[in-house]
């Protein structure tokens, strides 16, 4: 059947209104082959919001002919599907249409605004509104107000609260009916339900002059919901930049230089292998090439993480990404901009991303079983009364307590009041959490997994040997330097602030791509670089010199710092009985040195970020639970891939942004720091999460038997909630938080004197 056809047998099944998608064509421009005649397929699906969406996706989409798998990423709201021929792509997003997702091509580049914590926002202050004031109404009801004047302030209430659930209320309506309607069950369909009867009832004994009515009960349950719902967007959605940060590397096109000489401006999508590419100093490498002619330096960061800039000239190999340093080269593309190594990073840290969403909080867990069985209780609860001869009203009012009573309120704030507790907490000892549900998956952590370069050292390189090298001459090394950005530069500047004279003003200065710089003064020629270029004869002499005339003046050793409070973080969680591991992309012979100081047993170096996802894996397969730290570009996936992450202030953006945790602070003890708090809060989650069952069991069978009024319940709903709140705020009050955070202050105090 062709394309078309098979596309139109699933719009028959999708909702009225529901688009075509695009068409073949288009998707086969969008997607990617991931090899062995396989097909990716990534789609944007806004609508997804919880793990029962999840499933609902994956499954449906797993039945397609052709489909070998599809996974959805919660964070970023996208779904990838894995698919052969004979699969019929054009029928992926009518499908979705028809379960109730709409979707479409995702664009990675795209940077939308955030508009459902928008729309959650605006739904919070009308709710917070409209709450208020019917409880002063209310209050006055309470107080004992005359029968006349009771109704007048029923009929205001219902008037305040008509419009606040019609607007506040759409959040749970529209994703209850949508379950309804593609016969599935979620939390918010008995929310939707207890709120709309608790309404009706409440509208029609305001019309009867009923003695009763619940329009504080119903907008309170709404608020309430929607401050839980609210905070955990906000800790879901610091995590949704990774992906688009590193994407940003990408050059946005390139200078192809065709056969005949003319040059011209292509855009990055429209490079083919075999192009001739011009790329001028301090531009990006825009595909995987081959150097054809000019030398200059790279930043490799990206690939290895190493700070130390990558010596290129003709013949050597380049990759998407990384930085031209300090000349002009021409390059042959060797693959597509989507076949890159760039790209390649994406899509490992799209995989990484989806895989860590699939991880189901405690909440999700609990919530899971709430729908079904408050959905029995109250049916069972109306049913019951009305064969006791109740009547429909008493029997309806009753049902409706039962569901206001059961609310998941204090479920819905469990979890979100103690991740922003803990929040606030990690942020007083210097460390930021990034994603919520980080919280929870780094107290199962039994393995470390740190990075070299940035993350257990501080990733700028320090002159070691300044004090021996006299001031007249580190005058003149820092004057030449002052002329490059060259991390040997930079540290050779920094060496020579406040402790020499005056450098002398040179006659000119010109940086020699790979090699290092030359600066005329008068008569003489200075040169600082690598000794084999600087000397007229280097005798076996290496490294990084200053040379007169072509004689040795000076010559410059440098080392990479040891981050502060490194040896006692990786002694501290030996101790706790985490096993520790070291991997980098640096050179091996540097990590071995660095893991013996630190008296680390496992290590491995000269990795590319493929290979650290790929002992992540191996990790994982064993069963361990690892927590990564690192702060290099490279990282960005192994970060995302693990099951928990940190990275320093310091790092590049994309490690920032695929890391669950930030350290502020220069020191590496923020590591146990935040094992520790995490625990607490672990703790104090499920404590709150007892709260809310325990509160449930007994209050539950209350209401059945008819001994609690909406209006009760309402109240007795809001005190669990304020219970659990109050429990949240427990964290890192007590006496252990304090002795640890002294503990920490006093190990950093010692290791400084040391």
């Amino acid at each position: 059947m062709s394309c078309c056809g098979q596309a139109s047998l699933a719009l028959a099944a999708a909702p009225a209104g529901a688009e075509a998608g695009p068409s073949r064509e288009e998707i086969l421009l969008a997607s990617h082959r991931i090899g062995e005649g396989l097909w990716q397929t990534d789609l944007s699906v806004p609508a997804v919001h919880c793990g029962a969406c999840m499933r609902a996706i994956e499954s449906t989409l797993g039945r397609l002919e052709g489909v070998e798998g599809a996974r959805v990423n919660l964070s970023t709201r996208r779904v990838s599907v894995r698919w052969r021929e004979p699969a019929n792509p054009c029928a992926f997003i009518p499908t979705l249409a028809s379960i109730g997702y709409p979707a479409h091509l995702d664009d990675p580049a795209a940077d939308e605004r955030d508009e459902t914590l928008a729309r959650l926002v605006r739904a919070l202050a009308v709710a917070g509104f409209g709450a208020m004031n019917i409880m002063l109404m209310s209050v006055a009801v309470w107080a004992g107000a005359e029968a006349g004047t009771r109704d007048l302030f029923h009929l205001i209430s219902a008037a305040i609260a008509l419009p606040t659930i019609g607007y506040s209320g759409r959040i749970f309506f529209s994703s209850a009916w949508n379950a309804l309607r593609h016969r599935r069950t979620n939390m918010d369909v008995p929310i939707s339900i207890g709120i709309l009867i608790a309404f009706g009832m409440s509208l029609y004994d305001t019309l009867n002059s009923g003695a009763h009515a619940y329009f504080d009960a119903a907008v309170s349950l709404i608020f309430f919901l929607l401050v839980g719902r609210t905070l955990d967007h906000v800790m879901r959605e610091r995590a949704r930049t990774a992906v688009k940060g590193l994407a940003r590397f990408a050059a946005r096109g390139a200078h192809v230089v065709h056969p005949d000489g003319r040059q011209e401006y292509l855009p990055l999508a429209e490079i083919e292998p075999g192009m001739t590419l011009m790329v001028a100093a301090g531009e990006r490498i825009p595909v995987d090439g081959e150097i054809l002619s000019g030398r200059s330096d790279i930043d490799c960061s990206l690939v290895n993480g190493e700070s130390l800039p990558r010596e290129v000239g003709p013949g050597a190999t380049v990759e998407a990404g990384t930085l031209n340093l300090t000349g002009p080269v021409t390059m042959r593309a060797r693959a597509a901009a989507k076949d890159s190594f760039l790209a390649e990073m994406v899509r490992l840290m799209e995989a990484a991303e989806s895989g860590r969403s699939r991880y189901r909080r405690l909440a999700d867990r609990a919530a899971s079983l709430y729908a079904p069985v408050v959905h029995t209780a109250a049916f069972v609860t109306f049913v019951g009364w009305m064969l006791a001869g109740g009547g429909w009203h008493e029997s309806l009012s009753i049902a409706v307590a039962v569901l206001i009573i059961t609310c998941p309120c204090a479920l819905a704030l469990a979890v979100p009041m103690v991740q922003v507790v803990a929040a606030r907490r990690l942020f007083e000892v210097g460390i930021m959490v990034k994603d919520g549900g980080a919280l929870e998956r780094i107290t199962e952590v039994d393995t470390v997994v740190f990075d070299k370069t940035g993350t257990l050292t501080l990733g700028t390189l320090v002159l070691t040997n300044g004090d021996d090298i006299a001031p007249a001459d580190l005058a003149v090394a820092a004057g030449i330097c002052a002329h490059s950005r060259h991390p040997h530069s930079r540290a050779i500047v920094a060496a020579a602030q406040d402790r020499v004279p005056l450098a002398p003003v040179f006659d000119e200065v010109r940086e020699h791509p790979g090699l290092g710089l030359e600066a005329k003064l008068g008569g003489d020629v200075y040169r600082l670089g690598r000794a084999a270029w600087a000397l007229r004869d280097a005798g076996g002499i290496t490294g990084t010199v200053l040379s007169c005339n072509g004689r040795l003046v000076a010559r410059f050793a440098f080392a990479d710092r040891l981050r502060p409070g490194a040896r006692q973080a990786v002694q501290t969680l030996k101790d706790e009985g985490l096993r520790i591991v070291l991997l980098s992309g640096d050179r091996s012979d540097e990590v071995q040195r660095l893991a013996g100081a630190l008296g680390i047993d496992e290590y491995a170096g000269d990795l590319v970020p493929g290979d650290k996802v790929a002992r992540l894996a191996t990790l994982a397969a064993e069963g361990r639970k690892v927590l990564m730290v690192g702060d290099g570009l490279n990282d960005a996936p192994a970060l995302a891939a693990a099951h928990a992450s940190m990275a320093p202030s310091t790092a590049a953006d994309i490690g920032r942004n695929a890391a669950d945790f930030v350290f502020l602070r220069e020191g590496l003890e923020a590591v146990p720091a935040v094992l520790r708090l995490s625990r607490a809060a672990h703790a104090l989650t499920r404590q709150n999460l007892a709260l809310a069952l325990i509160y449930n069991a007994i209050a539950m069978p209350f209401a059945v038997l008819g001994y609690v009024t909406p209006l009760v319940a309402a109240i007795a709903m809001s005190s669990s909630s304020i219970i659990v709140v109050a429990n949240a705020l427990r964290l890192g009050r007590t006496e252990g938080g304090a002795r640890e955070q002294g503990g920490l202050a006093a190990a950093r105090l010692s290791e400084a004197h040391a």
